[in-house]
């Protein structure tokens, strides 16, 4: 039987159920959201004359759900129209519906009894090998499956999505001994290709893998604050990007999850556990008294962080523990921390700040000692391997490293030895391990596993840049990129430019590769595996050519870029793009021209120069111009074009993701998405051989309609109509003209065709002009000192 899942239900239309169910339509899959009956009209529902029987007061729960799914930030949905997707019911009324779905997935309130009452409803009116899972967060799955039929346990697992579901990647299987083992093949293969999850398998113990390990780490890390007499906003300092975890560190991230969250998590550990890890899993008094106060966070407006107008203005102020006052943020600055600065890569910044004889060694050794030997005592009762509980904590958690990944870096041989010495009990299996002459976890694509090596199985769609290097599959390079044979005769260019920005030596990359490819690949990617695909030029050597009054040779730096694009658009082998996190300026110029875009489904995709005083000079106000035409039916009037193109750069339009990208212009019918980010490259090349094998021919250069000068005069208009309401300064003006001129294609008649050239020539002398007003200069200036732009 080949298995598809075409329709879905979630039960439970919370924060976790609604998000879910926008997951679920985010990839075109069409959702059902049931919920509880309400046993009170709202005072609303009472104007209205409503009863207790009408269906809007029955599906309440779940319509409201979904409604908020479009007010939400970060938000839900990919794209707004994806909640039509998702249908809304109640659990008396419509329970029958389940009969005609694939998945049915619970996500009802953490309390068994009411999870088995639940299941008991739903094998009265599910499918025949229907697939059943549960949401929970650490409740047994075997415990909900008692009483269920063969075929039930059968198709039933665990299935433990992460907050926000569309952001996190980790997705946590827990199968039972019915499952199916067929069942955990097929949801693992469609939760990451489809869903673009993370899967580990977890077993079935308290809070699975990733809760289980990062609960007991933020506890280990209140309780040495505590100990050690250090404040909420020092522990910060030095437990975010530091030590490779996320910007929220330790006490934003408790607060962004919820205090009241945390500490249900907490309990359900410290429930089923004894003995010197009970201990650990109760939190200390304060925690609790903030619970008691409302004090849970983000949520709440207050937590272990607070903001405040101070005499500063607007202030964040952390939290006393100790007298649950609210006082001036702290940062722990040690010799250490200065020097783990400097070290280049995670493993030296770790080993600088693990093994310092300062305040700041004394607490990352003291957090770091007990969570590392935690995870080695619990790993095979709660994982399959070490590997899994290392991806479960890095895409759950954020986290760059896992718990055995970090120890590699620390050197277990030395922190081991350490341990010990402080009469610590290290896990036998991990000293039987170094006895065996076995000194790390990890060895080159393979994990220590009971005595020996087992390599790392993967998903075949996902392709290594940095391994290939390391297997002399570099065809060239230069300070900006690297062009890689990544098989099967397609290339790879990959960027290596500072935050991937665009200067000379990428310009040249990409014509030197374009050059090879044609020659001897059948199709190119441009595509990479840093933070983000590119994020523009480079605005430091623009700004600073600028005010030295180089205009000649900002002049030919942009000339080249936009030959470069040119080189893209009609280069006689499949150039395909793979865009991913922010795509922005320049690097939505480098994708706009290419034959197919695809991208990730979190790619942040727009033309932003406006906020830099500046408009696109690679050739995107023409691109984006030419793929809102692609759209355009024969015959409708271009100035719609024209206005739609303005309107996107004018405001400098950033895409929420690809669905939003493709609804703004920046993607058409040939373009595609790929949910899981780690299969772009893999995809993307797939795209390449498909269009050399339907015999690519290099795109004809064509003429361009443009709606001339009373086209110009109707862009013109709206901006002013803002400038005269007091929406923009003369300066947003003044871009906005410049704008507006070069997208009308000049002072020629409305329907003149032009060529691409003339056009490129309009765009390269505005971009020119704007780069000498000292107001342009002013916003580059602080964009790049402030990371935001200036307004003036």
């Amino acid at each position: 039987m080949v298995r598809q899942i075409r329709k879905a239900a979630v039960l439970g239309s919370g924060v976790m159920g609604s998000g879910i169910a926008a997951v679920l339509a985010n990839v075109g899959i069409s959702t059902l959201l049931l919920d509880i009956v309400p046993r009170e009209l709202t005072e609303t529902e009472e104007k209205k004359g409503l009863t207790l029987q009408d269906k809007a007061v029955r599906n309440r729960l779940s319509t409201t759900a979904v409604q908020k799914l479009l007010k939400q930030n970060p938000a839900p949905l990919t794209v707004k129209d994806n909640q039509q997707l998702i249908s809304v019911g109640n659990f008396e009324d419509d329970m029958q519906q389940l009969a005609d779905v694939d998945w049915v997935i619970e996500v009802v309130v953490e309390n068994l009894d009411i999870k088995k009452k639940v299941f008991e409803q739903v094998e009265q009116y599910r499918k025949p090998g229907s697939i059943i899972s549960s949401n929970t967060s650490g409740i047994s799955i075997e415990a909900m499956a008692e009483g269920r039929s063969e075929d039930f346990k059968a198709n039933f697992l665990g299935t433990h999505f992460f907050n926000p579901p569309r952001y996190l990647k980790l997705l946590e299987i827990i199968p039972t001994h019915d499952t199916n083992p067929e069942i955990i093949g097929f949801m693992k293969a469609f939760a990451e290709d489809v869903l673009g999850k993370g899967v580990v398998e977890a077993k079935d113990t308290p809070n699975f893998i990733a809760n289980r390990i990062g609960t007991y780490g933020l506890l280990v890390t209140v309780s040495e604050m505590v100990k050690g007499g250090y404040s909420v906003g020092e522990v910060d300092s030095v437990t975010g990007p530091l030590i490779g975890r996320p910007k929220s560190a330790t006490f934003r991230t408790l607060d962004v999850v919820g205090l009241d969250t945390f500490l249900h998590v907490a309990k359900n550990v410290y429930d089923q556990v004894e003995g010197a890890e009970k201990e650990v899993f109760d939190p200390p008094s304060f925690m609790r008294d903030m619970a008691v106060k409302g004090w849970i966070g983000a949520k709440s407006g207050k937590g272990f962080f607070v903001k405040q107008n101070t005499e500063k203005g607007n202030e964040i102020l952390e939290l006393d523990p100790h007298t649950l006052e609210y006082g001036p943020r702290k940062k722990l600055k040690t010799a250490s921390t200065e020097a783990a600065k400097q070290a280049k890569g995670l493993a030296a910044k770790l080993k600088t700040l693990i093994y310092a004889e300062d305040r700041t060694g004394q607490l990352m050794w003291n957090i770091f000692k007990p969570v590392l030997i935690y995870s080695a005592e619990k790993c095979y009762e709660i994982a399959n391997d070490i590997h899994s509980v290392d991806q479960a904590m890095k895409w759950g958690f954020g986290w760059e490293q896992g718990p055995f990944e970090v120890w590699d870096a620390i050197g277990v041989e030395k922190s081991v030895a350490k341990m010990e010495a402080e009469g610590a009990t290290v896990p036998a299996w991990v000293k039987d391990m170094l006895a065996s002459g076995q000194t790390s976890f990890y060895s080159e694509k393979s994990y220590y596993h009971k005595g020996e090596y087992r390599a790392i199985e993967e998903n075949k769609k996902i392709i290594h840049l940095k391994a290939l290097k390391e297997d002399n599959k570099v065809i060239f390079k230069n300070a900006g990129g690297a062009l890689i044979d990544i098989g099967d005769d397609i290339a790879c260019l990959e960027f290596t430019s500072p935050n991937n920005s665009i200067g000379l030596d990428v310009i040249q990359m990409i014509n030197k590769s374009i050059d090879e490819v044609e020659k001897n690949y059948k199709g190119l990617v441009i595509g990479n595996q840093a933070k983000n695909f590119c994020v523009g030029a480079n605005l430091m050597m623009v700004l600073m050519e600028a005010q030295d009054d180089n205009f000649l040779e900002i002049e030919l730096v942009i000339r080249q870029f936009q030959n470069a694009m040119a080189k893209i658009r009609y280069a006689s082998k499949p150039v395909v793009t793979a865009p991913f996190g922010m795509t922005l300026g320049g690097g939505a110029e480098i994708c706009l021209p290419s034959a197919s875009i695809q991208a990730s489904s979190e790619t942040y995709i727009g033309l932003v120069e406006v906020g830099v005083g500046l408009i696109p000079g690679g050739g995107g106000n023409k691109e984006l111009y030419l793929r809102n035409l692609e759209r355009h039916t024969p015959g409708a009037d271009l100035q719609a074009v024209a206005n739609r193109t303005f309107e996107t750069i004018a405001m400098a339009k950033v895409a929420t993701s690809a669905d939003e990208g493709r609804a703004n212009g920046f993607l058409s019918d040939r373009d595609g998405v790929t949910m899981n980010g780690d299969h772009v490259i893999y995809n993307a090349k797939q795209q390449a051989l498909h269009l050399f094998e339907q015999g690519y021919k290099a795109r004809a250069r064509k003429p361009i309609p443009v709606v001339g000068e009373t086209g110009f005069a109707t862009l013109l208009l709206g901006a002013k109509t803002m400038k005269f309401g007091g929406m923009i300064s003369d300066h947003d003006l003044k871009i906005a003209e410049k704008l507006a001129f070069v997208i009308a294609g000049g002072r020629v008649p409305k329907g003149t065709l032009v060529d691409e050239q003339y056009l490129l020539d309009l765009e390269r002398e505005a971009f020119l002009s704007l780069v000498g007003e000292p107001k342009s200069q002013q916003r580059m200036q602080y964009m790049l000192t402030k990371g935001k732009p200036l307004r003036n």
